[in-house]
């Protein structure tokens, strides 16, 4: 079984929001999707900045 580090699960947290993105840019909402690229930029140095972003939006969106 694979270890892992807190590297790792920064890593993972960043590919996944960048895939919440793509998905956002796919569903015709650009502005969702840049936030969400500039969000997993800046995860590399605020750990957890873009699972915390995608969670927000998608708390908006139900609020809508």
């Amino acid at each position: 079984m694979a270890h892992l580090d807190a590297g790792s699960l920064n890593r993972i947290g960043i590919v996944s929001t960048l895939v919440d993105a793509a998905l956002a840019f796919a569903r015709g909402r650009p502005r969702s999707g840049a936030l969400l690229v500039a969000a997993a930029a800046l995860s590399s140095k605020v750990p957890g900045l873009g699972t915390l972003t995608s969670i927000a939006l998608r708390i908006a969106r139900r609020l809508r």
